[in-house]
């Protein structure tokens, strides 16, 4: 069962940490739980991966429209604030995942890191789980693919780029605003543009394949900032994007629809507008295959928008056709196609 933290800081510890992004409005308290797995299997026939790791339950980055919200209210929380700010940890991330990668019916097929909230959130820089999780990937010549925000990968590049040489790594940073404000607005806790951009300069330095992932596509927000944001992408060093539009399952609708009319009251009702259009007159599509793209015109001239400023920029198109790497006799892993979940 997880257990809350809740500690004093100590004045004896060397490692000083400090909030990157503004500190959330509402208290955060932090579970330890010792997992019994964390290697999650997946058989939609709507994403590309078989296996995730996600070593955090919850996510401080508080993105407004995360798909993942729904999922916290299965541990007891909500699907609004809780998400943000009752935050679960597995502590054992790392000694449990080596042992699943011993058992000897293990294939070595890559594992997607951040398959549901983000594997390098701010409670990585306390807990150091990714991290640990990737060395044991290194060990045994494991593939990956990671989705992240979270600027604090960079600490990780130089792992990472052996990784690269040893066995295989696909790292797609999720970008969607080139504008500080509506990022600020929608993505509280996230580090900004300017700073995922510059995570996207390292890796690519360190010899790591990284991708830009446009999600979500929020039209009337963000759409007209595409050409830019490919740009800017391509001269950091990706080589690769996809793009999803918004979507809002389940009570995910009701937590953006609400902070899209608190924060941006004079963007609303075009977005939600806009996105009917796009979805047949309803804000979402749950369907497999409909949920994570558009339809009619609007959607089609955003989609050639984009399309047209990848192939100006030289990124390679990644949807749910384009495998990102195959892991040896394994199912190839479409990392473009997961990461179309925001």
């Amino acid at each position: 069962m997880p257990r809350p933290v809740s500690n004093p800081p100590n004045p004896w510890e060397s490692l000083h940490r400090e909030l990157l992004e503004p500190a959330p409005e509402a208290r955060v308290r932090v579970w330890e739980e010792h997992a019994r797995s964390v290697l999650s299997r997946n058989d939609s026939p709507d994403v590309g991966f078989r296996w995730s790791l996600n070593p955090y339950r919850g996510c401080a980055h508080a993105c407004a429209y995360c798909y993942a919200r729904p999922s916290h209210q299965r541990l007891g929380h909500g699907a609004g604030t809780d998400f943000e700010t009752q935050l679960i940890v597995k502590v054992n991330a790392a000694e449990t995942l080596r042992r699943e990668l011993d058992r000897p019916g293990w294939t070595g097929e890559a594992i997607l890191f951040s398959g549901n909230t983000d594997c390098y959130q701010p409670l990585e820089a306390s807990y150091g789980l990714t991290r640990a999780c990737l060395e044991a990937c290194l060990e045994r010549a494991q593939p990956v693919c990671l989705i992240t925000k979270g600027a604090l990968i960079r600490r990780d590049a130089d792992l990472l780029g052996r990784l690269a040489r040893e066995a295989d790594v696909h790292v797609t940073v999720s970008l969607a605003w080139m504008d500080e404000s509506l990022c600020r607005a929608l993505e509280p806790g996230a580090p900004g543009p300017q700073a995922r951009l510059e995570t996207i300069r390292v890796l690519s330095r360190a010899g790591v394949r990284v991708g830009l992932g446009l999600a979500p596509i929020i039209p009337g927000l963000n759409d007209p900032q595409i050409p830019d944001l490919v740009a800017a992408a391509a001269a950091a060093g990706a080589t690769s994007a996809f793009r999803t539009l918004l979507r809002l399952p389940a009570e995910v609708e009701e937590v953006f629809t609400r902070a899209l009319k608190e924060r941006l009251p004079g963007h609303a009702a075009k977005v939600l507008s806009l996105l009917a259009q796009m979805r047949g007159g309803a804000l979402k599509d749950s369907r497999f295959g409909a949920r994570m793209t558009g339809r009619g015109p609007l959607w089609e001239a955003t989609d050639r928008l984009f399309r047209s400023s990848c192939s100006r920029a030289g990124l390679k198109l990644l949807d749910a056709e384009s495998a990102t790497f195959s892991a040896s006799g394994a199912r190839p892993v479409r990392c473009g196609r997961q990461l179309a979940l925001f």
